[in-house]
């Protein structure tokens, strides 16, 4: 896991914030449980998150989301918090401007925007 713009990386047991797109066929959820976890993807190694609660209405497989938590292993966190990217003014600067940085924004084609009504 990366650390912030210093290069100090994040300890075991520390608190922190990550973001990142969710990974496609990462999402694994419990069946007894609100338990559920999945892999984020950004600029570094993929992280898995472990969160027991009610997932946002907005969160799927590659969706942006921010989430809060403790760091349990070098690639995994205990999170406390999941939040779904919708909108850049939900999303702490410097997460937005990351991912901006790493994701491209979808291109569509005329016959696309067409047939989508876009």
């Amino acid at each position: 896991m990366n650390g912030k713009d210093n290069g100090v990386k994040p300890e075991i047991g520390q608190r922190l914030r990550i973001g990142g797109m969710v990974v496609a066929g990462s999402v694994s959820r419990d069946s007894e449980s609100l338990r559920v976890s999945f892999d984020l993807a950004d600029v570094g190694p993929k992280v898995t998150v472990v969160y027991d609660g009610i997932l946002p209405d907005l969160f799927r497989e590659g969706q942006g989301i921010v989430a809060q938590g403790v760091l349990v292993e070098p690639t995994k966190i205990e999170a406390f918090e999941v939040l779904a990217k919708h909108d850049e003014e939900y999303m702490p600067p410097e997460i937005a401007e990351a991912m901006k940085k790493t994701h491209a924004p979808l291109q569509y084609s005329e016959e696309q925007k067409q047939g989508s009504g876009l």
